[in-house]
């Protein structure tokens, strides 16, 4: 159940799409990734609001809204949210306010991955694991990284599923996927010779192993809606 106490109430008026109008969206600058594409998408659908990256933790701390994109390995990740004092302001930001994690910035939020061989930010239980070598799909082999376009089977209803289609196609780039222990907590999956999970939520977090800032039209409603999230599902 999601404690509402520790949700940061609304911040000044609505716009008409329902976007807090001067709403802070920080995305996280650690040193890795397409963070400025993310950026750039986000300023498409927020006119509203301010968007923002930063790599100062407290910047973080003051946003209303948090977005962790990225690509790259979790070992590099994990350095750079250390050298950057970021990991509380993360995980404080995790605990307080509607967070958004995409591709590496979904699967460092779980407990333990097979390519640094070591613990996460752990705040979902569950793994991140290795595509198998060799995976095929009627008959056909496919490669690792998984890369480019897929469908999402929404698993469960989602304020940030709002206006997308069941079974939409999304851009992906991956070797790795997460695998949540509570699959009530999972919220799309996709299909690469084996399921996996692509969608993962718990309380006021969110994320997807797909890129939204890739994914055209979709991925743009996609982070318009997460800009008018108030962290519940």
């Amino acid at each position: 159940m999601i404690d509402h106490q520790r949700l940061h109430p609304p911040r000044g008026p609505f716009d008409f799409r329902g976007v807090l109008v001067m709403s802070l969206i920080v995305v996280i600058d650690y040193g890795m990734g397409n963070i400025r594409s993310v950026a750039r998408a986000l300023e498409m659908v927020c006119a509203g609001a301010r968007v923002k990256i930063s790599s100062d933790p407290e910047m973080v701390r003051s946003a209303d809204r948090v977005v962790f994109p990225g690509q790259g390995a979790m070992a590099d990740c994990l350095r750079e949210l250390n050298a950057r004092g970021l990991v509380e302001a993360v995980k404080e930001s995790m605990e307080s306010k509607p967070f958004l994690g995409i591709c590496i910035g979904l699967q460092v939020l779980f407990d333990y991955s097979e390519e640094n061989c070591g613990p996460c930010l752990q705040f979902i239980q569950g793994r991140v694991a290795r595509f198998e070598k060799g995976l095929l799909k009627n008959g056909r082999k496919l490669k690792v990284p998984h890369m480019g376009w897929n469908q999402v089977k929404q698993m469960s209803p989602h304020k940030l599923w709002e206006g997308i289609p069941d079974n939409s196609w999304f851009y992906f780039v991956h070797s790795y996927y997460v695998a949540a222990q509570d699959r009530n907590l999972i919220f799309g999956v996709t299909d690469y010779s084996t399921h996996f999970d692509s969608a993962v939520g718990r309380q006021n977090v969110f994320g997807v192993q797909f890129h939204p800032e890739k994914s055209e039209t979709l991925g743009l409603r996609f982070l318009s809606n997460f800009a008018k999230w108030d962290g519940t599902s």
